[in-house]
């Protein structure tokens, strides 16, 4: 109790900073009261947009926080089970994709119970990912929870796998036992077909991406509140499709296949074929999303945000921290300025903390503070589907 009520006391004195204003000595003496008698305490709206925009500032793994103050705050605290929960999703993915114009959004559910440590959780680690096969087929980094799909009732479309099935989305409500999931209706998903304005065989390759990346496997904390149903988006980087999801050897792999396509021969290393197809994708992937009105940001246009954003920083004094092997693009990195920079990783509160998988929670000691181990991760004291122990995490990329 000690603990949580000095984390509120340090969160209500950052929220009357924020706004510009003395701390109310009112509503202190009220959140002391809660804890006292429950043992945690309820966010108003206006401390929950002010903690959500400040974790996202705090978030050193991000190069887009320049845009914190756009994010739009949904309050959904009052939704507990499974199918409104999915319906408050399909609406945020609706309102977040805005047509192509995409707007910073985030949709907080009830946080964690202190005497259960339950609440509800969403199991994928992004709300639109692409389905992964044992065959190789789809995308490899989602082959364990693909499994998990298929175990609990789902298939792919129309039987048979494909290389872009989209992956249901599966919701536990707090209490219940096992997961549901939901198919994601089609027409709320926007995606782009992958072309390039000069190589024709691009569109043969059949290759199309999501529009808006929705992270759905972080804990947002704020004040000592943990929100471990938060899911949130901004907009993609170019790089992070076309140098990560396409290009990693363990996602899609497609550079030898563009190689291919330029007339290049993969065998010659000193030709830099792989670099060249490299940046062939990323060209094509940015030319794509921009002439079909989705938005999107090219890496270096993001570095200058980010000079932007350190300098507005530096006029309101404070310190920016930022985790350095994130924040430099996959390509070109020494182009951009970040590569010259020297930074200090610090993580602080508010803020997004990676949770460990539903379904691997079973396994899981009881949860230490953020603190506490990785500095990065909050570890979950739900316990996940019995019948899938150990499958491998999800990425944070795309």
């Amino acid at each position: 109790m000690h603990v949580l009520l000095e984390r509120a006391a340090e969160f209500l004195e950052l929220c009357a900073q924020e706004l510009d204003r003395s701390p109310d000595p009112t509503r202190w003496d009220q959140v002391r009261r809660e804890v006292e008698h429950r043992g945690t305490y309820t966010h108003t709206l206006q401390e929950l947009e002010v903690g959500a925009r400040v974790a996202w500032r705090n978030s050193t793994r991000c190069i887009g926080r320049l845009h914190t103050p756009s994010l739009v705050v949904r309050d959904h605290r009052g939704l507990h089970g499974a199918e409104e929960i999915f319906g408050a999703l399909v609406d945020h993915l609706r309102f977040a994709t805005n047509g192509g114009r995409i707007r910073s959004t985030l949709s907080v559910f009830p946080p964690r119970d202190p005497e259960s440590g339950e609440s509800p959780l969403i199991w994928n680690g992004k709300l639109v990912r692409y389905a992964g096969y044992p065959d190789g087929t789809g995308d490899p980094d989602e082959h364990e929870f693909t499994d998990i799909c298929r175990s609990l009732g789902w298939q792919p479309p129309g039987g048979e796998p494909g290389p872009f099935d989209l992956l249901p989305v599966v919701i536990q409500a707090a209490g219940d036992e096992e997961p549901r999931w939901f198919e994601l209706p089609g027409e709320e998903v926007l995606e782009v077909e992958i072309r390039h304005p000069r190589l024709a065989f691009f569109r043969e390759m059949g290759i199309r991406w999501y529009a808006v990346p929705v992270i759905t496997d972080m804990v947002l904390e704020m004040g000592g509140i943990e929100y471990p149903c938060a899911p949130f988006n901004g907009w993609f980087m170019g790089t992070e499709i076309g140098a990560r999801n396409l290009s990693d050897p363990h996602r899609y792999d497609l550079l030898p296949e563009v190689a291919q396509g330029m007339g290049l021969d993969p065998g010659d290393r000193s030709g830099l074929w792989r670099d060249r197809a490299l940046v062939e994708l990323n060209e094509a992937v940015l030319h794509s999303f921009r002439a079909d009105g989705v938005t999107i940001v090219d890496h270096h246009t993001a570095s200058r945000q980010w000079e932007a954003f350190t300098a507005r920083e530096g006029r309101a004094g404070r310190p920016v921290h930022g985790d350095w092997s994130w924040l430099v693009p996959p390509l070109s990195g020494s182009a951009s300025s970040l590569f010259h920079q020297e930074m200090e990783n610090r993580v602080l509160s508010p803020n997004f903390y990676y949770r460990d998988a539903p379904w691997r929670a079973a396994e899981q000691a009881e949860e230490p503070s953020p603190g506490a181990g990785c500095p990065f991760h909050i570890r979950s004291r739900r316990v996940g589907h019995p019948s899938h122990p150990d499958p491998a995490g999800v990425s944070v990329v795309g």
